[in-house]
């Protein structure tokens, strides 16, 4: 129970102040315990973050499957829309999001190898697993347009990359110009393709 008020705690402070700026002892207060009682839960402020990390990149992980099958029926425009339009409603009002978009786009560099190594990449590449079997079930060639469909959702992540940098940096308004301008070319690029 302290444990994941600690981490619940610590998830706020690193989402908003990075992993440097995060205060072990600010993160204490919150939960109304002193700093040391935080190393009966965690060895360090190291496995603290990285307790929070795994948390998050489980949740991140399920928000999007979930997304995903609940669109199983839609059409495929509808789909990936429908992708970038959940990352863009999580990042206006979840800290997870926040938390795992700072963490992904800059880690800590002392932390780096971890992040990027580990969990990172592999859920990179769960959604990019995802996303190739959208492509395949909305292609009338299925299983024989394999590296297509890889080839897509690969272009699709870094479109949404460049989307999450857009909302991060630029705002609301500036996300949805890009969104507009690449969607347009994206889409009609991938309709050549088949």
């Amino acid at each position: 129970m302290t444990a994941n008020r600690i981490k619940e705690a610590a998830l706020e402070h690193f989402a908003k102040h990075g992993y440097d700026g995060a205060s072990l002892s600010q993160i204490a207060a919150d939960v109304g315990i002193r700093t040391p009682s935080i190393y009966a839960h965690f060895k360090s402020k190291e496995s603290l973050f990285f307790g929070v990390f795994s948390d998050v990149a489980q949740q991140e992980w399920k928000s999007v499957a979930d997304v995903l099958s609940r669109q199983d029926d839609e059409p495929l425009e509808e789909r990936l829309l429908g992708v970038i339009a959940h990352f863009k409603e999580r990042f206006d009002g979840d800290g997870a999001m926040k938390f795992w978009m700072r963490m992904m786009f800059f880690p800590p560099a002392s932390l780096q190898k971890n992040i990027l190594d580990s969990m990172y990449d592999e859920y990179l590449d769960k959604i990019e697993e995802a996303l190739v079997a959208v492509f395949l079930q909305a292609s009338p060639r299925g299983e024989e347009n394999q590296e297509q469909a890889k080839q897509a959702a690969t272009a699709f992540l870094c479109l949404l990359d460049g989307l999450l940098v857009e909302l991060m940096y630029g705002g609301k308004d500036r996300f949805s110009k890009r969104l507009n301008a690449a969607w347009a070319i994206f889409w009609q690029g991938l309709n050549a393709k088949n």
